[in-house]
């Protein structure tokens, strides 16, 4: 079945990110997403298959969204250094502005089978590479070592942003995520060096 695109999708989107923050995913039913959405339970069905499709839609529709811009910011940068920096406030940024789907993407999407992992895996793989194509450029303008390997340094950048952001939604005090965006470039930038 083709899926549909559309006002009505990024409703059911927005509502199953709202649902899926606030009782979690598995105890989430697409009625639910639906009385959310303020649509009846059948119209769910013309755009997704169930909620599993409705997951990997989610993330697949978030983090194409959050490349695509992340590369408009990038384009204004001038070094490596200028990137790494704004892919880590961005990122922190981003998710503080968006609690909800922190949520999601840091507990929820934590806690699911085999065939939704694959899903969300290739949207992921596009953020991976561009933080590779940055640590790379650094490598190639002198900014970072030139034994560093790319791949480990890659899992460890987007690790550290990782981590600060789950210990943020999982915190019971809140903070100010984006005020961590210096002293997380400054570390992972000084491993780099």
């Amino acid at each position: 079945m083709a899926k549909r695109s559309g006002e009505k999708h990024h409703d059911i989107i927005d509502a199953a990110v709202k649902t899926f923050a606030r009782t979690g995913y598995h105890r989430t039913r697409v009625a639910d997403i639906a009385r959310e959405a303020g649509i009846a339970d059948g119209t769910v069905y013309i755009y997704f298959e169930n909620k599993e499709d409705i997951l990997v839609s989610l993330f697949q529709d978030l983090m194409i969204r959050f490349v695509d811009n992340l590369y408009g910011e990038l384009i204004h940068c001038q070094d490596a250094n200028e990137k790494l920096k704004t892919i880590i406030t961005y990122h922190l940024t981003t998710l503080a502005g968006k609690p909800d789907q922190a949520r999601v993407t840091q507990i929820e999407l934590r806690q699911i089978d085999e065939a939704i992992n694959e899903g969300i895996s290739r949207p992921l793989k596009k953020y991976f590479d561009l933080i590779e194509e940055v640590i790379e450029e650094g490598k190639k303008q002198g900014l970072y070592r030139h034994n560093v390997d790319t791949k480990t340094a890659r899992k460890v950048v987007f690790g550290g942003i990782d981590e600060v952001v789950t210990c943020w939604v999982m915190s019971r005090k809140r903070y100010d995520l984006t005020a961590l965006s210096e002293p997380v470039f400054e570390l992972l930038a000084g491993g780099l060096h």
